[in-house]
């Protein structure tokens, strides 16, 4: 092998090599992110049984405008303002967020940045507030205001 076959071994080599570690990451984010997830029956049944679960809508305005219905006591929070100061939701607490999203993008985000700085007590509501109604359990209408302007921010 000539100098440059080598090169591209080495190239190919590492490309493998950063492939399989990527996967193995990924794998590994995500067998975590399970053990953070809830189906509805499980929420269901806790909520039935009193506990104190701490509620989170996550879903953006519009999404709430679309579907102006939320899981009983139930707090919005708008996603952004969780990404900006995750304290929101207590870290000591059990606590499940919901969105609409596909995947649960939105809630997945916030159970990820909420566990990388140690809350232990976070879950999200696998299938959504879609999964929650597709299961028959309560909603109520949103009481809230629903503004479609962007969100001001201090300057």
């Amino acid at each position: 092998m000539n100098g440059f076959q080598l090169a591209l071994l080495g190239v190919a080599v590492a490309a493998v090599v950063f492939t399989v570690v990527r996967l193995l990451s990924i794998q590994r984010a995500r067998r975590e992110l399970a053990l953070h997830c809830i189906e509805p029956d499980e929420l269901n049944q806790l909520l039935q049984a009193g506990k104190p679960v701490q509620l989170y809508d996550l879903r953006q305005p519009l999404d709430l405008f679309i579907d102006a219905e939320t899981i009983p006591g139930a707090r919005r929070i708008a996603p952004h303002e969780i990404l900006t100061d995750p304290t929101l939701i207590p870290a000591d607490q059990d606590s499940v967020v919901y969105c609409t999203c596909p995947g649960e993008e939105t809630s997945r985000k916030i159970v990820e940045r909420a566990l990388s700085m140690g809350f232990r007590h976070i879950r999200l509501l696998r299938g959504g507030l879609a999964a929650w109604k597709a299961a028959g359990y309560p909603v109520e209408p949103y009481k809230g205001n629903i503004s479609l302007e962007p969100a001001n921010f201090a300057r």
